[in-house]
């Protein structure tokens, strides 16, 4: 049995997956009995397969996926987290932005209940430390916002991408998303409030590298453009999942739960 599934989407990474890889083995292989680390290559155009190859020769718990061609970051997380066998699967990027011990402080939050927990760095801790552009920041603000408003109620943070499932709902939101761009985080997060699940938002350290895939003038349209087929489909009732009674009453007792115990805390309850 896999306890844990760490899915990492990879375009054109040679540079930055090697330290990735070795900082995350050597964490896992201190705090977990089993674990894979599961590298979707996106249809790179360098070494980056080769690179996972040669990590997997080392560390038998590394896995390479890859395909022809350059899908996009929503499908190569949606193919890593179906492939996933862990009890939990967490999503992580390339470039160690959120270090991989973060992980612990979304597990408890699963631990006591909740069915989703993602890193954020709009909820403020005192001792988390969030690095970014103010170009960035603002960017972010202006998104989420339009977001809030549209999709995903009382979230800060849909972009970080450092989230973590209880495997069956994994399979299940990835399973009915359609969103291949950027913007696959906000259908899923949009999928899981309309099914009902708990998103427990959690603070954590933060840091912009340099290389990123996104680029604010060429991407920020695109995502605009999702947003919106995002709703639409929702209009349709493309996301929908039909509950017993019994579901209903189980997700209402949980959401009781952690809200107690969300006394005091930073993070942050979706309903």
């Amino acid at each position: 049995m896999v306890q844990l599934s760490v899915v990492i989407p990879a375009f054109n990474e040679e540079s930055r997956l090697p330290a990735t890889l070795s900082s995350i083995n050597d964490y896992l292989t201190d705090h977990y009995d089993s674990f894979e680390v599961l590298v979707v290559d996106d249809g790179s155009t360098d070494r980056t397969s080769q690179v996972v190859q040669s990590h997997a020769s080392v560390y038998p718990n590394v896995r390479l996926l890859s395909y022809g061609g350059n899908r996009g970051k929503g499908y190569a997380v949606r193919l890593g987290v179906i492939a996933a066998q862990g009890d939990f699967v967490l999503i992580t990027d390339a470039d160690r932005s959120s270090p991989i011990d973060e992980v612990a402080n979304l597990l408890a939050v699963l631990d006591e209940g909740a069915d989703i927990a993602i890193g954020s760095r709009a909820k403020f801790a005192c001792d988390k430390k969030v690095e970014s552009s103010l170009s960035r920041r603002f960017a972010g603000i202006c998104f989420n916002v339009l977001v809030r408003s549209l999709l995903v109620r009382g979230i800060f943070d849909t972009q970080c991408g450092f989230k973590l499932f209880k495997r069956e709902q994994a399979h299940e939101l990835f399973s009915v998303a359609q969103s291949d761009g950027f913007a696959f985080d906000v259908e899923i997060l949009h999928v899981a409030k309309l099914r009902g699940y708990s998103v427990f938002e959690v603070p954590i350290n933060w840091s912009h590298c340099d290389g990123s895939k996104v680029s604010l003038l060429v991407d920020s349209p695109k995502m605009l453009l999702d947003i919106f087929q995002i709703a639409m489909r929702s209009a349709r009732n493309a996301y929908r999942a039909k509950k017993t009674h019994n579901d209903i009453t189980a997700t209402r007792t949980i959401r009781g739960s952690l809200k107690q115990e969300a006394t005091g805390r930073t993070g942050r309850i979706i309903r």
